[in-house]
This record gives C-alpha cells, sequence and structure tokens, in this order.
C-alpha cells in the first residue's frame, strides 16, 4: 500500500476483540491478492497480540463480499496461478488463526465471500445475507475450499445444488441448514457481532482455543479419533490456571478473573 492510499482492510480494536473491515466498497469488496494479502497480515497479526482473544472480520451494507476480483484473474495462465500459490499464498492465513474469528454477514457473500465466511467459525448473519457459490456460471469451480467446507456444514445434496446450479441461500434458508450460526436484523448486525465476540473473548483463551481445535478436529477426523483428542485436551484443562480458577470462582459463587494461562 503506497502513501495516502486508502487500506483495504481496516483495522479496529474494541477491547480483546479485533475488527476487521474489507473495504473495497466500489468493488462491492471483490478480493483481489491485495485485499487478502492485507487480511492476512492483519489477522495473523491479531493472532500474536495476547490483548486480542477474538476477531470479527466485517464487509459493507450491500455486500460482504461478493467474490474474487475476476478482472484481475481472466487473463491468468496455469502457469501464473501454480507458481504464485493463488489463494494458497494468502488466502489460508486465516486457518492459521487459533483464535475464534466470526464473520458478520451483511448484504452478499458471493464465490470467495461466501468460502471466506465459510472459513470462520461463527457466522453471523443479517436479514440481507446472501450466500451462493456461482462459479459454475464461470466455468470454474470453488477454490477457497467451498467444495469441502460446504458439505460439512449443510450436507452433500445442498452443497451439490449450490455449486452445480449456482443456487443462492437467503440468510433464513441459510440459517436452516445449519450455514450460519444466527440471524439478526441488518441495523443490529455489528453491533450484535461485536457483542458476542466480546462475551467470548472475555472467556479464557487457552480453553477457547482448545474447543475450537477439537470441533475443528471433528471435521477432519473419525468419531473414534475426535473422541480420543477431545477427552486428551480436557485433561490439558487441568494444567491451565484459568480452568483452577474457572472452577473454585464457580464453587465461591464469584465470577472468575481469567489471566488467559
Amino acid at each position: 500500500m503506497t502513501a495516502g492510499e486508502e487500506p483495504l482492510v481496516l483495522v479496529e480494536t474494541q477491547g480483546r476483540v479485533g475488527l476487521l473491515t474489507l473495504n473495497r466498497p466500489r468493488q462491492l469488496n471483490a478480493l483481489n491478492d491485495a485485499l487478502m494479502d492485507q487480511l492476512g497480515a492483519a489477522l495473523l497479526a491479531f493472532e500474536r497480540d495476547e490483548r486480542i482473544g477474538a476477531i470479527v472480520i466485517a464487509g459493507g451494507a450491500k455486500a460482504f463480499a461478493a467474490g474474487a476480483d475476476i478482472e484481475a484473474m481472466a487473463d491468468w495462465s496455469f502457469m501464473d496461478v501454480y507458481q504464485s500459490g493463488f489463494i494458497t499464498r494468502n488466502w489460508e492465513a486465516v486457518r492459521q488463526v487459533r483464535k475464534p474469528v466470526l464473520a458478520a454477514v451483511a448484504g452478499y457473500a458471493m464465490g470467495g465471500g461466501c468460502e471466506l465466511a465459510l472459513a470462520c467459525d461463527i457466522i453471523v448473519a443479517g436479514e440481507s445475507a446472501r450466500f451462493a457459490l456461482p462459479e459454475i456460471k464461470l466455468a470454474m469451480l470453488p477454490g477457497a475450499g467451498g467444495t469441502q467446507r460446504l458439505p460439512r456444514a449443510i450436507g452433500k445434496a445442498k452443497a451439490m445444488d449450490m455449486c452445480l446450479s449456482a443456487r443462492m441461500l437467503d440468510a433464513q434458508e441459510a440459517d436452516r441448514l445449519g450455514l450460519v450460526s444466527r440471524v439478526v436484523p441488518d441495523a443490529e448486525l455489528r453491533a450484535h457481532t461485536l457483542a458476542l465476540a466480546t462475551q467470548i473473548a472475555g472467556y479464557s483463551l487457552p480453553a477457547l482455543m482448545a474447543i475450537k481445535e477439537a470441533v475443528n478436529r471433528a471435521w477432519e477426523s473419525s468419531l473414534s479419533e475426535g473422541i480420543l483428542f477431545e477427552r486428551r485436551a480436557l485433561y490439558e484443562r487441568f494444567a491451565s490456571d484459568d480452568a483452577h480458577e474457572g472452577m473454585h470462582a464457580f464453587l465461591d459463587k464469584r465470577s472468575p478473573v481469567f489471566t488467559h494461562r
């Protein structure tokens, strides 16, 4: 980013919550390389910041993100994307974040925008939210995790429908299918998501990270392996100062004071 140039991702902190707002409004937050570089860097900076316990990614009122930037991609060759590590190089930063990541989605979450939301841990949708993977219309396919995360979220039949027909889901149907965590009025979306993130960030960060890791393991392994992983994660909690503080605070009928250790 050159001097005086508007950042493509606005970075704020509110207490223990890091807020990242996608900022290409004229392009409906189309996700180009420069934006994803900035988003990845900001996510990893919040990951390293001990003062941050949860992260929110937000878009605009009209669009969370209207997909990848097709204008930038239209003339790329196989070797262009292969040698540059397209998607892998910067889109995958969200997978490196162990802290809870919430998406606040209003308006369109199309293609890569839908995939970015799917990569987050919790999706809070405004009533205007619309989700689709329309890459088939361009003789392409979802390539930022959409064909993998979507079936796990809503099942094979619905995922096939969305990917093969470019079917769009409104917020209420996305909620019924389990694609989003909750739906709120658009006017309350940012405040509601920040309040939820603040609540989450108030808990013990090591416990949050352990829960996130265990739930993600459920997606990626058999039940028996997942149960074993969960049990080991539970045992590890007994080495945590916060776990003992939480249990003693419960017995003492007081609020716990977590040190995130």
